[in-house]
């Protein structure tokens, strides 16, 4: 089994962004900032800290409820614009121990409709500077099985090599036998990639296994190799490499 290396920030790390982030809330950008921090709230990943002045005046709302946090005294705020509202969508740092957290604001991802760094729509939460997703294309050939049964066969896959996680392999679906597949309701996100537009099941000897593969009909600009491929949770199934073997590995999806 692989153990997968820890993020190299680690709890409470705070640093620049060196992106403008924007957030937009009923179709009103509420948040533009050239001066967001990231603050690790765990080693995962991070968060933004955004500067209470950087969010659209008209758009804060005061909620008048106060609470200590381990990083700090808080004011929950709340958000309103384009006719929608967020209550309890954030909290301003009123004080801290930690440098640089007073007078900026931590806005809950999901309390906005989009976030942007820069021009880039970003899913799911920040993307972590010492996160890198490479997506390489490869002759090798590679194969997956799910009880014996072959579900891909390519000597032309796309290799996606994401720190933290096992490599990829996404494959043109004129290699996959979907006899043993059916498509699942299930979608999914992630930073890095974009938005899945497809997942599958998998029922070998009667035996069903969930969401197993997955596709990105239209991913990042950086992963535009992979669109419309797909890839299988070489968790989940057995992967062969030029004929050998590799072992199971092991990581955040990882199942029982």
């Amino acid at each position: 089994m692989n153990d997968y290396p820890a993020p190299l920030a680690q709890r409470d790390h705070i640093e620049p962004v060196p992106r403008r982030i924007r957030a937009v809330l009923g179709g009103k950008t509420v948040i533009d900032t050239t001066d967001a921090l990231y603050l690790w709230e765990w080693e995962g990943y991070p968060q933004f800290l955004i500067p209470a002045a950087d969010v659209a005046p008209d758009a804060l709302v005061d909620e008048k409820h106060s609470s200590r946090l381990s990083r700090g005294s808080v004011n929950r705020i709340g958000l309103r614009a384009g006719g929608e509202t967020r209550e309890d969508a954030g909290r301003l740092y009123t004080d801290s121990p930690i440098e640089g957290l007073v007078g900026r604001i931590r806005f809950d991802w999901e309390a906005l409709d989009a976030w942007f760094e820069e021009d880039e729509q970003v899913y799911v939460h920040p993307r972590s500077p010492y996160v890198r997703v490479d997506a390489l294309r490869s002759s090798r050939e590679v194969r997956i099985e799910l009880e014996g049964s072959v579900l891909a066969d390519s000597r032309a896959t796309v290799m996606v090599f994401e720190t933290g996680l096992p490599t990829r392999f996404y494959f043109d679906r004129t290699a996959v036998d979907f006899t043993d597949l059916t498509t699942s309701e299930t979608t999914t996100a992630c930073p890095y990639k974009g938005r899945t537009t497809g997942y599958w099941s998998a029922r070998i000897g009667g035996t069903p296994v969930e969401d197993i593969a997955w596709s990105y009909e239209f991913p990042t600009r950086q992963l535009l190799p992979i669109a419309g491929l797909i890839a299988f949770y070489n968790e989940i199934v057995d992967v062969f490499i030029d004929g050998e073997k590799q072992p199971l590995p092991k990581s955040p999806y990882s199942r029982d």
